[in-house]
C-alpha cells in the first residue's frame, strides 16, 4: 500500500472511531439533524431558540437531552417537556441533562416556560 493510501485508510479508521465513541449515527444524516435517530441530543439554546430545534428518537428507548443556554436575552430560562411531566432550570452557560424514555410514536413537543419557543422530537 503507498503511503498517500495507507494515511486516507488511517484517517478514516480514526474519524469512524471517533463518532463511534460520541454515538454518532452513521450513513448520511448528521447527528442531532431531523434525519438522524439519536438517544443522546445536545443542544443549544441561542437567539435563533432551541438548535437543532428537532430531532428523531426511538420509542420505547431512553433519550438523553443536553441543553446548554448560551444567550443571556431569551425567555427560555426553563425547558418543560408536559406530556412527559418536565420542567428544568437552564442557567446560563451550564449543560442540563434530563433523560426520559418516549412511550409513543409521534411529535413530543418541548418549550420555553411561556410556551413561546419551542421544538419538537419525533417518536419513531
Amino acid at each position: 500500500m503507498t503511503r498517500s493510501r495507507l494515511a486516507v485508510t488511517t484517517l478514516f479508521a480514526v474519524l469512524g472511531l471517533t463518532a463511534c465513541e460520541r454515538g454518532e449515527t452513521t450513513g448520511d444524516a448528521r447527528p442531532g439533524s431531523s434525519s438522524a435517530i439519536s438517544s443522546r441530543i445536545e443542544m443549544a439554546v441561542t437567539a435563533d431558540g432551541f438548535v437543532p430545534s428537532q430531532a428523531r428518537v426511538h420509542v420505547g428507548q431512553p433519550v438523553t437531552l443536553v441543553v446548554t443556554r448560551k444567550e443571556p436575552r431569551t425567555c427560555v430560562t426553563d425547558i418543560v417537556i408536559k406530556d412527559y411531566g418536565i420542567s428544568k432550570p437552564l442557567p446560563l452557560g451550564e449543560p442540563v441533562t434530563l433523560t426520559f424514555t418516549p412511550t409513543a410514536p409521534g411529535p413530543i413537543r418541548y418549550a420555553c416556560a411561556m410556551n413561546m419557543v419551542a421544538g419538537e422530537l419525533v417518536a419513531e
